[in-house]
């Protein structure tokens, strides 16, 4: 197995848009850890001194076209040998700062309220490194949580060019704050070779990100990347260290629910063997539906179960 890193930059940064057709700035062996630097942020979000804006959201902002209203998202990365019908295994290894400020900003007719505001609202917060916090205007601190809203491999090519901000099948802003470091994340390939790109890091967010904006900021992570042709996905779903996790995303979230707890039922149904009335009722007793994001065009729901709860007979 081989590590490999890709740096932000021009060369490496695609903002705003998805595409089969994009090619990728890397290609990895099945098996191998990529760590990956991301940044984020347009020109009119950046913080005065001392806080620090590097030198590659710079050069991004200069160089890079923003296509479609959307994330800056490093990649993609190929994986050789991966093809449409198998699932991308994505395990998350590790998040970390990549700068020490983010932003939030709140704005007319955007977000779970849009009549809230009547003009834009923008404030810059310090994050700590070694207390992992970040400190509010007005002086609350938040312990940090980060991790990365955008994560997603190439989309059907029949799709063509298409904006980051909606999650769909083969990923994308799933603003998901439960995909934090061992955490396993799992992707439908729609093309040879999968491309996966990350983005849009997120220093702590609340389940709904109801303004629109987490703490927006600049991440660099560490990913094994793993074809997995045991496993067949329409939707993105995850494991964390203690449950398995389901996804959805459509505008109506009454839709969100129904396809995350079908799929729910669909997992324990072929990790149990039980009928789909037992796990149906499992999910009753044991399963949480949570509302992942409320602003992005495609709602996101998200259907937790404990691994313990997936016991088939004696």
């Amino acid at each position: 197995m081989t590590h490999h890193r890709i740096e932000a930059g021009r060369d490496t940064v695609h903002w705003g848009f998805f595409d089969a057709a994009l090619p990728p700035v890397l290609t990895v062996e099945s098996g191998d850890t990529v760590t990956i630097s991301t940044v984020s942020g347009p020109a009119d979000a950046m913080p005065p001194p001392p806080l620090v804006v590097p030198e590659s959201l710079r050069e991004v902002q200069r160089h890079v076209p923003n296509r479609l209203p959307g994330h800056m998202c490093t990649g993609p990365v190929a994986v050789r040998g991966a093809r449409p019908g198998q699932v991308l295994e994505v395990r998350i290894d590790a998040v970390e700062l990549h700068y020490d400020w983010g932003y939030t900003f709140a704005a007319p007719l955007k977000g779970a309220l849009p009549y809230e505001v009547s003009e834009r609202h923008l404030i810059h917060i310090p994050l700590d490194r070694e207390r992992m916090t970040g400190r509010l205007p007005w002086g609350l601190e938040l312990p940090l949580r980060p991790f990365f809203g955008v994560m997603a491999v190439a989309p059907p090519p029949g799709w063509g060019m298409i904006s980051t901000l909606p999650p769909r099948a083969n990923g994308g802003n799933l603003d998901n704050k439960e995909l934090v470091p061992g955490t396993v994340l799992y992707l439908p390939i729609h093309v040879e070779g999968a491309n996966f790109s990350v983005g849009d890091g997120h220093g702590v967010q609340g389940d709904g990100e109801v303004c629109v904006t987490a703490i927006e900021t600049g991440l660099v992570g560490t990913f094994g990347l793993t074809i997995r042709d045991d496993m067949q996905l329409s939707w993105p779903m995850a494991e964390t260290p203690a449950h398995v996790m389901t996804m959805a995303f459509d505008p109506d979230l009454d839709d969100c629910c129904r396809i995350a707890l079908s799929s729910m039922i669909d997992l324990v149904v072929a990790r149990t063997g039980l009928a789909r009335a037992e796990a149906y009722m499992l999910c009753s007793l044991a399963a949480d539906l949570r509302v992942t994001q409320i602003v992005n065009g495609n709602n996101g729901i998200h259907c937790m179960l404990p691994k313990s709860c997936l016991v088939g007979r004696s």
